[in-house]
């Protein structure tokens, strides 16, 4: 438990690593195949065959749903990721490779997705069910029974009323309050949150 492998390098992975630190791993190295400062995923197989974990640092949905596949594909362990300082109630279920924050709440009967982000603060109440591959940005407030879709972004500070449905691949505008259902593939901003138009109106 002492080496562990962050693929991604950006200010996301320094937090990630910080809470590797925290758990115990004594050594963390990068990945990250887009910043040369760093080796990417090819480099660090062929080098490192003696760390056979990998969390993920990755902040964006889709980047890291992709690499968490190829990740797998490889032969590695993703491991799930908890700080210290969260409070997590024994009922709970955690998908493989997510990361949990400092000071996030979740509670009862909650179900968090797999590779997904839940940031420093958060509070999930009971019985929110959250899809693979979500992030929820710091300071995030979930009533109990929300329901989120994969690939679904909360911004920094939004919250959203208890039993509320929100889609896959939507994106919550920060200090967002969501007081209704929000379908898939959907933008939505303000207090109460509402839906953008496109440019096509719609």
């Amino acid at each position: 438990m002492s080496r562990l492998a962050v693929y991604g390098a950006s200010g996301h992975g320094k937090v990630v690593a910080d809470i590797a630190h925290r758990n115990g791993y004594k050594e963390i190295v990068f990945i990250d195949d887009g910043d040369n400062t760093f080796m990417n995923f090819e480099t660090f197989t062929s080098e490192f065959t003696n760390i056979l974990h990998i969390v993920l640092g990755i902040g964006d949905n889709k980047i890291r749903a992709k690499v968490y596949e190829k990740v797998c594909e490889a032969g590695y362990e993703i491991i799930t990721l908890i700080d210290p300082s969260a409070i997590i109630a024994p009922s709970v279920e955690i998908g493989n490779g997510t990361v949990i924050m400092p000071g996030v709440i979740i509670n009862a009967d909650a179900r968090i997705g797999k590779g997904s982000i839940l940031n420093s603060g958060s509070v999930i109440e009971h019985d929110c069910i959250i899809g693979n591959f979500t992030h929820l940005s710091p300071n995030i407030a979930l009533a109990g029974g929300v329901e989120v879709g994969e690939m679904t972004h909360l911004g920094i500070g939004s919250c959203v009323l208890q039993n509320i449905k929100i889609g896959s691949e939507v994106l919550v505008g920060a200090g967002s309050v969501v007081v209704k259902n929000i379908e898939e593939n959907s933008t939505v901003l303000g207090n109460p949150a509402k839906k953008l138009k496109g440019k096509d109106g719609k």
